[in-house]
């Protein structure tokens, strides 16, 4: 007997040898039926695995909170794609074809690129392997016979030649159709239910544009077809919100072939970035930050010593400067440094919390460019805290309380992930150590739930990520805080402590919004455009119902230029109701259409874009309303 103990504690003895799937039988027989994979000890399984000694257990379901079960789950459907082109196109040589975070892709080698209609014989193809509920068979082989058994598959070939010699190598059947993979996967083909092929795409093998160009094709499934039409519906309203489309139609920000990668913020752009800079400014002094701007170009010495020449390199640009090698900054932290070694400073100084809107360059790929989500220049919203070591909690906890004041006032609930050492990384087990257990104990202090991301942290430092939901419920990682022991030690950074010795400050990183860019084109999406009042571009629009009524629109928008709201007047020569609808398209808080009536009263007629005919009102009165709401920032 061995004996399990379940994810609730609970504790269940079986057979040695019995299956994750015979476990899940004897728990009840709906858990069997919509079990998708198993996780012993941490490490996943497929429900076939036989449990041969004492273990933890936690059985996945596709309902499952953790992406572990969905993955299992498109991971199997990926397959049943693969298998599908296969019957459809004999000849095709097969890549990769792992989940993600919505759904699954595999990449295929095929003489054209898929059409529209080669795509829907393909959905077809899968819905058949799928009534055939074909089992899926897992199994192992040497290296030299799995080579054997790709020899007609050369990105097969390519990724068994890499594995170690020795290693039983892994593969999984089903019918006519074999694959190299370590899992895990359904039972059967039949297990997955409703499928749908997204959209097809060019990627190159192994993500290098030196490779050959594969066609990808995004699929999605689920259990049940009501769960993937809620999830087409989804896809359907998030087109609506793209934020480059929104981007365009609100006259916000462009992007030109003069400067893939580069925006251009447009002046009704300018106007929301500005706001959002102003608040970010009023927020930072409030809470005893400072403000300073370093420089876009430094010297290579200086990249050098922060160390990102040696790990980030390949993404910096760079430049000459009188025969001198100069990197254009992808971060702001080393001009912060320089910023800091300017001066001496005394215990008593810290903590120093110096923010900086600062400019940055990285050379991304152009097929992953996208609007003012991935950009080639951006402006972080950072700051560096210099502080004594036992102000460190003080400070990490004060980030993550202005962190959730601003996603708060934005609506956006937010998890929280901490991300552990990575390979790829500076300085001793001991510091890491500390800087890792400092971040757990805040966030357990502060009682704020988290997920562990091992081995994911910065190359100076371990961090915990914020990733906030916009109201389609899609995740964005945008805040971070990182505990930093190395950078003040490679710039020798230090102060003067109580005992007249020099000693060594402790630094903090941390963004909020992340990319100022970045930020805007997930509100854009998230509010669709409408933005709330404080943050619209133009927050009223005042509409003469006629040219004679021109004089009485320009007094009105002089009292409220006056008060500091942003208004603009529709002068042109069309009706009403166009006006009125053409407000309505560019998203404008409210209207103001003024007439005869008004004009004699001294009155304007209200439209808000939320309840539309509001009345008549004094224009005192409606000015003193949009100022609290403005004020408020409701």
């Amino acid at each position: 007997m061995v004996n399990i103990t379940l994810k609730d504690g609970s504790k269940i003895g079986v057979e040695k040898g019995t299956s994750i799937l015979e476990i899940a039988k004897k728990i009840s027989e709906g858990l069997a039926r919509v079990a998708t994979c198993g996780e012993v000890n941490g490490k996943i399984k497929d429900l076939r695995y036989e449990i041969k000694e004492d273990c933890n257990l936690t059985i996945h379901t596709f309902a499952n909170e953790d992406l572990e079960g969905k993955k299992a789950y498109w991971h199997t459907t990926s397959h049943i794609m693969a298998q599908a082109v296969k019957r459809i196109f004999p000849t095709v040589k097969f890549a990769i074809g792992p989940s993600i975070d919505d759904g699954f892709y595999y990449d295929f080698d095929v003489e054209t690129p898929f059409t529209d209609e080669d795509k829907a014989k393909i959905e077809e193809e899968m819905k058949k392997i799928i009534k055939e509920d074909i089992e899926i068979e897992r199994f192992t082989l040497p290296k030299k016979e799995a080579l054997e058994l790709m020899k007609d598959q050369p990105y097969k070939q390519e990724l068994i030649e890499e594995l170690p010699e020795g290693e039983e190598i892994s593969f999984y059947k089903q019918g006519d159709f074999t694959d190299l993979c370590a899992g895990p996967h359904l039972m059967s083909t039949g297990k997955v239910k409703a499928v749908k092929i997204l959209t097809s795409s060019g990627a190159y093998w192994r993500g290098s544009e030196k490779n050959k160009m594969l066609q990808r094709i995004y699929a999605i499934s689920f259990p049940k077809a009501s769960e993937l039409q809620e999830y087409l519906d989804l896809l359907e309203e998030a087109k609506k919100r793209d934020h480059k489309k929104l981007g365009k139609e609100l006259d916000l920000f462009m992007i030109s072939p003069e400067g893939p990668g580069f925006p251009f913020f447009l002046p009704k752009g300018m106007v929301l970035r500005n706001v959002l800079e102003d608040f970010w400014r009023k927020i930072h002094i409030e809470n005893g930050y400072v403000e300073i701007k370093t420089p876009m170009i430094l010297n290579e010495e200086l990249w050098h010593r922060s160390g990102h020449w040696d790990h980030y390199k390949d993404n910096m640009y760079t430049t000459k400067i009188d025969d001198v090698d100069f990197g254009i900054k992808p971060m702001n932290c080393p001009g912060g440094m320089i910023v800091y070694k300017r001066d001496m400073h005394s215990y008593r100084d810290l903590p120093i919390r110096a923010g900086e809107l600062g400019l940055v360059h990285r050379h991304e790929k152009s097929g992953e460019l996208n609007g003012l989500f991935r950009v080639r220049c951006f402006t972080q919203d950072d700051a560096h805290i210099f502080c004594l070591p036992e102000q460190m909690e003080t400070e990490i906890a004060g980030v993550i309380k202005l962190v959730d004041q601003v996603y708060s006032l934005f609506g956006f609930p937010y998890s929280v992930e901490l991300s552990t050492r990575p390979e790829d990384s500076m300085g001793s087990d001991e510091l890491w150590n500390m800087a890792e257990s400092t971040l757990k104990k805040v966030l357990e202090d502060l009682k704020i739930p988290y997920e562990l991301n091992e081995g994911d942290g910065a190359f100076y430092g371990p961090k915990i990520d914020f990733h906030i939901k916009d109201c389609l419920g899609r995740s964005w990682q945008c805040g971070t805080v990182q505990l930093d022991f190395q950078m003040p030690e490679r710039f020798d950074l230090t102060y003067i402590g109580e005992d007249g010795e020099k000693h060594r400050p402790v630094m903090l990183h941390r963004v909020i919004f992340g990319s100022i860019e970045r930020f805007i084109g997930i509100l854009i999406e998230h509010f669709a455009g409408a933005f709330p009042t404080w943050l619209a571009p133009v927050q009223v629009k005042i509409l003469p119902i006629s040219e004679k009524h021109l004089e009485y629109a320009k007094k009105i928008y002089n009292e409220l230029f006056a008060k500091g709201i942003r208004v603009e007047i529709d002068a042109s020569n069309e009706k009403v109701g166009y006006k009125i609808r053409k407000t309505q398209m560019e998203k404008v808080p409210y209207m103001l259409v003024v007439g005869d009536k008004e004009q004699e009263n001294d009155t304007v007629a209200v439209r808000s874009r939320e309840l539309g005919d509001e009345g008549v009102e004094k224009i005192e009165e409606f000015i003193k309303k949009i100022q609290e709401e403005i004020n408020k920032r409701k």
